[in-house]
């Protein structure tokens, strides 16, 4: 059975991928991100605008749930490499089962108590946000590791990552351009519209999930099965391109997060003028939509790397921008902060499509194909990021005196958010460029290993036909 399935699958992992399937990929990330992106772009005002839960408490929830997911993400990559599933494969079957209570966890997180005590309604936040990150971890997982089993062509899984890419942006400049202008609203408006939200959202993801099950497939082809826990090990140790890829990431993160998680403060309190959503979301799709047609040919040109730090260059100037520009020239500013965006849009696109080369390097290095730990330990260093960027401007925001009030912030509480919206993003982007440069995996060097795989599998294949034929000959 497995030599069969190796040589139906093999060929295949080199060929174009259809514009279907490359689209239903996307369709996957998009409903990632009706749960995701709402919470790392809102909850943090949900819980201080809405739930009455103080800026500080909800940096050290951040933290501390978001460490928790890190490790939801080890737990859930080590299901995947012992999974499988004899129709839907290794990853889809996670997608399919996993979607809905995903999606339902997301609604029950944006519904805190109202009439709970303060540590009530702290304990209910803990309690499903942790729930959310679990759920988020099963399917998020899988499917981020599916795109290393569609394709072994770095063109093609650009095109995946591009793809993926499109649902963040579809989402979050969707609630950017709707949602955002609605937050000067009071708390009495703002939570039946979070109701209403993530009760659509149960609706729209779970359609999005099963088009994502129903127009993929996996074709490369693993040697093993299953995969024991020694052997996830052996293939992490010595990934040094892995683990420098993590390092990276974890910083790059933590500054995208936190850009994200203050974003709506700095549009509504800094600059004053939260209706410049709306022209951000449509700036952002425009540039967006430029940047994925691009970007296959751009990493043909450049190579991924180098696009990488071309992405963490970009969020840098913005960043300077964001940091230096007086507040009252609001547009001057409100061009640091779309540039700073386009560079996380950029990372977003280029950065999973490295992720997935790392595959193919342990696999040349221990013979064994273990794409869901590897996807774990890069998710691990993002979930890290995430709650670091999320806590740190958590506490920044609770730093510079913000409590909600109708009447405006005091001018120390905004330049205390203005410095918090460049500063970050800025060291953390220019600490992760520096490691990157040491990374040595480039396509050249990935092309170079995929071939070697190719042709350890090609022997193999033909010992166990000799094998086989030299026992029927006896």
């Amino acid at each position: 059975m497995l030599k069969q399935q190796a040589s139906e699958t093999r060929e295949p992992a080199t060929k174009q991928l259809s514009k279907l399937t490359i689209v239903g990929y996307g369709a996957g990330d998009l409903a990632n991100n009706l749960a995701f992106t709402l919470s790392t772009t809102y909850l943090l005002l949900y819980y201080t605008d809405v739930a009455g839960i103080s800026a500080a408490a909800a940096g050290t929830l951040f933290l501390l749930v978001r460490f928790f997911d890190a490790f939801a993400d080890v737990f859930a990559g080590r299901i995947v490499d012992r999974t499988f599933h004899r129709k839907l494969g290794k990853f889809r079957p996670f997608i399919l089962f996993g979607g809905l209570p995903l999606l339902i966890m997301s609604a029950l997180t944006f519904s805190v108590p109202a009439d709970w005590s303060h540590d009530g309604k702290l304990a209910y936040a803990y309690l499903t946000y942790a729930g959310l990150g679990l759920a988020y971890s099963m399917v998020n997982i899988p499917y981020g590791s599916l795109a290393g089993a569609m394709t072994q062509q770095p063109a093609e899984r650009a095109k995946l990552g591009a793809a993926r890419s499109c649902g963040s942006l579809i989402v979050g400049s969707g609630l950017l351009f709707f949602i955002t202008p609605l937050t000067k609203q009071g708390a009495a408006q703002l939570q039946p519209l979070f109701t209403t939200l993530t009760i659509t959202f149960v609706v729209v993801g779970m359609a999005l999930y099963l088009m994502t099950v129903f127009t993929t497939r996996e074709v490369v082809h693993r040697e093993v099965p299953k995969v024991t826990f020694k052997q996830s090990l052996a293939t992490l140790k010595g990934n040094r391109p892995l683990l420098m890829l993590c390092m990276s990431s974890l910083l790059m993160l933590t500054a995208s997060t936190g850009l994200s998680t203050i974003q709506v403060y700095y549009l509504r309190d800094v600059l004053q003028n939260v209706s410049l959503a709306q022209p951000m979301a449509v700036i952002n799709v425009v540039l967006a939509v430029v940047v994925i047609v691009l970007t296959p040919a751009m990493v043909r040109r450049w190579g991924k790397k180098a696009l990488y730090l071309m992405a963490g260059g970009l969020v840098m100037l913005g960043s300077l921008m964001v940091m230096l520009t007086p507040h009252s020239l609001t547009y001057l500013a409100f061009t640091g902060l779309v540039v700073s965006l386009l560079g996380v849009q950029m990372m977003n696109i280029v950065v999973w499509a490295l992720e997935a080369d790392t595959v193919e390097y342990g696999e040349a290095r221990t013979g064994v194909r273990t794409e869901g730990i590897i996807y774990s330990l890069f998710s691990f260093t993002r979930k890290m990021g995430q709650a670091l960027g999320g806590a740190v401007m958590a506490y920044a925001i609770a730093s510079a005196g913000y409590v909600r009030s109708e009447t405006g912030q005091s001018d120390a509480t905004i330049q205390g958010l203005q410095l918090a919206a460049g500063l970050v993003p800025l060291v953390l982007c220019a600490l992760g460029m520096a490691i990157m440069r040491f990374y040595k995996l480039t396509d050249i060097a990935h092309a170079e290993i995929v071939a070697e795989i190719k042709a350890r599998q090609a022997v193999s294949a033909s010992e166990h036909s000799q094998a086989a034929v030299h026992v029927e000959g006896r």
